[in-house]
């Protein structure tokens, strides 16, 4: 390991004492917060399965690949152990981007936590607690699925409540959507709802994922009924308990809520005196 965190600061050096932020007015008592909470330091590095998903158990919900440069939780920057980490443009060649790629591989297959690409097309890891709260906010009924999901989200659908799992090829030949693009454009309409989630890859002998439906995977979870103002405050929550403070729009870049309702959220937290805010639009955690 020592020698791949030399040859991981060699291709990314430290940047000057004051870079530029994604998240501005953040104060050092948050920043210090995040970097523990969020594993943004050497020591707290995720480096195995296990500790993957006790990072996502911890922060609640994460994205994969993103980097410094984005605001939340990610698994890249905790795998990388560093607050300023950024994404090189040949990620097939970076061993932190690399590991962070296998390692989310393994948690499709352990299938502890949940995956998918949810709100806004987003690559999110949410903790099994969550899953309730985000599917009250952008979950479909079935009475709905008609007027919410086009022609060809709706034959995948058919095709999986039928077959229960199936490997992308084979699920482009029995729903009838062969074209490419179009395929993609219906699998995120469904992973979006948080009906479809992928629950396993392979490379060999040639790439691909197994689709399967999500209530497979987390059927309580999925079964359990939520209010939207405990969802949005629940959210609000573990985004706050780990990022120490929030400014206004972060928790809405990070999650895909609406501004509206991420204010709503934020606003139940402080009802309650979980926060406290100095000023519109900013919360910080009490006792923080």
């Amino acid at each position: 390991m020592p020698a791949r965190r030399a040859r991981a600061n060699a291709r990314h050096p430290a940047l000057p004492a004051t870079p530029r932020r994604v998240v501005d007015g953040l104060t050092p008592a948050s920043e210090q917060h995040r970097d523990v909470h969020w594993c943004r330091d050497e020591p707290l590095r995720v480096e195995d399965v296990a500790a993957a998903e006790r990072f996502i158990e911890r922060v609640g919900f994460a994205a994969c690949l993103t980097d410094s440069r984005r605001p939340g939780p990610s698994l890249y920057i905790a795998v990388c152990g560093r607050r300023d980490a950024v994404m090189p443009r040949n990620v097939q060649k970076d061993e932190e981007a690399s590991h962070t790629w296998l390692l989310k591989d393994d948690l499709l297959r352990r299938g502890r936590v949940y995956y998918a690409k949810l709100a806004r097309g987003k690559a999110m890891f949410l903790a099994p607690r969550l899953v309730p709260h985000f599917q009250a906010i952008w979950g479909v009924r079935k009475a709905d699925e008609a007027s919410r999901f086009s022609p060809d989200a709706r034959a995948i659908l058919r095709v999986l409540r039928r077959e229960w799992e199936m490997s992308t090829a084979d699920l482009r030949v029995d729903s009838g959507v062969t074209d490419r693009p179009a395929f993609t454009r219906a699998l995120d309409e469904l992973q979006a709802a948080m009906l479809v989630v992928p629950s396993e890859v392979y490379y060999r002998p040639k790439f691909t994922y197994i689709w399967t439906l999500a209530v497979s995977r987390f059927p309580d979870q999925l079964r359990k009924r939520v209010g939207r103002d405990v969802a949005l405050r629940e959210i609000a929550r573990a985004f706050l308990d780990t990022a120490g403070m929030t400014v206004p729009g972060e928790l809405a870049r990070v999650t895909g809520l609406s501004r509206v309702d991420a204010g709503l959220g934020n606003r139940a937290l402080l009802a309650e005196g979980a926060a406290i805010s100095p000023r519109r639009g900013v919360y910080l955690l009490a006792g923080l």
